[in-house]
């Protein structure tokens, strides 16, 4: 049987119910006479065709518009039933009909016979009975079976035949009166019925239609079946993963079509079963099954079935969307002050590092602005508009730091968050995360974080599925890995992992040229912050670069973090009045600098302006030879003794030499250098 859509329109909708009524002879004028009646419920058209011909006519007719329901009597509608796909309304006898239509046929002859399609009635039996009527029944369920009826009735003598319209037909043919068993009523009782069932139908059928426009519109794939598990919505998507049109899935059982896919134990248990990870043919799928209650009854089961492609890129997308700050920068590589050569050198590797996607490693002494550097390749590069997020790894214990960088699952430990949390990770998706201070990391979170480097996904603490990330790594570190790796303190696969392109930042001894200018900004910043006045910041920088220049010899353990928060401490000692500042009060507020510094005599050098200043600072950084008999020549003398004696005691360990006194590695090879060409000179 070919497929019928179920609105073909809009208006076929709004159209009043179309019911085909199908009777021959007498059955027929009474539908003919009752029709009229129903033309402002229905449209009810007469078919006089019996069995394939009426099949043919009601094509015929679908084929023009809808049609809705049938009315049929007798055999003709036992066998539509069995033959069409279409609701069929039997007319049927009532009791008042058929005591009418046995009392006729009392007034015609005592002889009746009672011939009815189906079964025999036992109330026909009870009324004969009551009555004092002699009333032979018989039953048919086929044309052959009412001809050797009516021929039986026909031997034994009867006289009135009351039955159904075609055994009228064969009784009459043999010579017998017939009545015909059905009323006006009962055809009117079938047409309101054959009425409510196809208002009924359309409703259903609209709100089918409804539920598949919508389910067309959705990517993942979906399969609605009924309580026998037998396909009643299917869209687009799930037709395309079945390999099959609707037309061939419609009424058929899912877990046949689909074993995979079976929803026969959420229709047994009515247990609904989210995210479950299937695998169809070639393909690995996420499908979820809950089953279809209506007014407390289980109607049928639901499946939905997405890709985990589809799922993943969602994340990323609602992920990426969540933050409205996303970039959390300040700073770019055109911010950072310094025309020195090797602050040249370094801003411009960094500007060709932003366009790379590898992890960078920024090497440098404690304050030489590794962050200000991280921050300066993330707004440099195509990941801009992202997250940048930073972590001291030092900063944290190990269990707090794996949770940080990871995040963890509901559950994962007592105390964790009800939703769970997302790590770090998570959160720079799309952008950049910044590992500062990465030598510090320990050992056991170096496995988690190479992994993360190398298959770019993150587990969360407690969790078992992987979650992908898009993340770009800068990591940073004052300590020689080298060194760390050699002591199993550090991971050697994972210094090559991170060790990609390396950057090494300058210290500010390195960059002494590069003080004028950077005590002139930083100094100027915290002025700013301690609001004093604009006119009288001069004297005070031109106080504070006098003091630097003569402090030639100062190392700047600290580098440009320590500068800065000497320019702090001048600005806020000096408060609203910098242009008092005078040499004197520096060296009272700068005590590490003033010790290297003679004060000068009283107004020397006061008409010098800053640029003179900053002009010959890069002269006055030079490294003189120190006189044995001078102050700094006795301290260098003491420096030399002391490294010279615990570099003994550490068995000739740099490394350990320089821990325990508390310098760079770099500032320990610097003074021995000087001290090696200190006494060559002498000698």
């Amino acid at each position: 049987m070919a497929e019928h859509p179920s609105t073909p329109s809009a208006a076929a909708a709004e159209a009043p119910p179309r019911i085909l009524a199908i009777g021959f002879l007498r059955l027929k004028q009474l539908l003919l006479e009752v029709a009229p009646e129903y033309a402002r419920r229905a449209r009810v058209d007469v078919v006089d065709r019996g069995f394939d011909e009426a099949l043919v006519e009601i094509e015929a007719q679908r084929a023009v518009e809808r049609v809705d329901v049938l009315v049929a009597a007798g055999l003709h509608g036992e066998f539509l039933r069995s033959h069409c796909d279409l609701p069929v309304v039997m007319v049927k006898v009532g009791g008042f009909d058929l005591m009418h239509a046995l009392a006729r046929a009392r007034e015609l002859s005592p002889r009746i016979a009672l011939v009815s399609f189906g079964a025999i009635s036992a109330e026909v039996e009870q009324f004969s009975r009551g009555f004092g009527l002699q009333v032979t029944q018989r039953s048919y369920r086929s044309e052959a079976q009412a001809a050797a009826c009516v021929e039986s009735l026909r031997e034994e003598g009867i006289d009135v035949v009351v039955a159904p319209g075609m055994v009228l037909d064969l009784a009459e043919q043999a010579g017998m009166r017939g009545i015909l068993l059905y009323s006006h009523d009962a055809v009117r009782a079938a047409i309101d019925d054959a009425v409510e069932i196809a208002r009924a139908s359309r409703l259903a059928s609209a709100k089918r239609e409804r539920l598949n426009t919508i389910l067309e519109q959705l990517r993942d794939g979906v399969v609605a079946v009924d309580e026998a598990e037998r396909i009643e919505a299917v869209n687009p998507p799930m037709q395309r993963l079945l390999g099959r049109s609707r037309a061939q899935l419609l009424g058929r059982v899912l877990g046949d079509v689909a074993p995979e896919f079976t929803l026969a134990r959420t229709l047994r248990d009515g247990v609904e079963q989210a995210e479950d990870i299937v695998r169809f043919g070639a393909q690995t799928l996420v499908i979820s099954r809950s089953p279809i209650v209506e007014r407390g009854l289980r109607t049928g089961a639901v499946l939905t079935c997405q890709d985990p492609a589809a799922i993943q890129r969602v994340d990323r997308s609602l992920r990426a969307r969540a933050r409205p700050a996303p970039t959390g920068t300040r700073w770019r590589l055109s911010d950072l002050v310094g025309q020195s050569a090797a602050m040249r050198r370094a801003l411009a590797q960094a500007e060709r590092f932003a366009h790379s996607e590898a992890t960078v490693l920024l090497v440098g002494d404690s304050g030489t602005g590794k962050e200000l550097f991280a921050q300066g390749l993330h707004a440099a590069s195509r990941r801009r508009a992202q997250p940048f997020v930073a972590i001291n790894c030092a900063a944290f214990p190990e269990s707090l730091l794996e949770s940080e960088l990871f995040g963890y699952e509901e559950g994962a430990f007592t105390g964790a968050r009800k939703a769970g949390k997302a790590g770090l990770f998570e959160a720079a998706h799309t952008g950049t995360l910044f590992l500062d201070e990465i030598g510090d990391m320990p050992v056991s979170l170096q496995t988690r974080l190479l992994r993360v480097l190398q298959e770019r996904e993150i587990l969360r603490v407690g969790a078992t599925e992987p979650t992908p990330v898009d993340v770009r790594v800068i990591a940073a570190t004052h300590r020689d890995l080298a060194e760390r790796i050699e002591a199993g303190l550090f991971r050697r696969d994972l210094y090559y992992r991170i060790n990609i392109l390396r950057l090494e930042l300058p210290s500010l001894r390195e960059r002494r040229e590069d003080l004028p200018a950077l005590c002139a900004h930083l100094l100027e910043r915290a002025l700013e912050r301690a609001h004093a006045p604009d006119t009288s910041r001069a004297p005070l920088l031109r106080e504070l670069l006098r003091l630097i220049a003569q402090a030639a010899d100062y190392d700047w353990p600290g580098n440009v973090r320590e500068l800065e928060n000497l320019c702090e401490r001048v600005a806020g000692a000096a408060g609203h009045d910098p242009a008092g500042a005078d040499a004197v009060a520096l060296a009272e507020w700068l005590p590490e600098l003033a010790r290297r510094a003679p004060l000068p005599s009283p107004g020397a050098g006061t008409a010098a302006s800053p640029a003179d200043t900053a002009r010959s600072a890069p002269v006055a950084a030079g490294h003189p030879v120190a006189g044995a008999g001078t102050l700094a020549g006795r301290r260098a003398e003491s420096e030399r003794e002391l490294i010279e004696r615990t570099l003994a005691e550490c068995g000739g360990n740099q490394a350990l030499a320089c821990e325990r006194l508390g310098i760079a590695r770099s500032t320990l090879w610097r003074k021995l250098r000087a001290g090696a060409a200190g006494a060559r000179l002498r000698d």
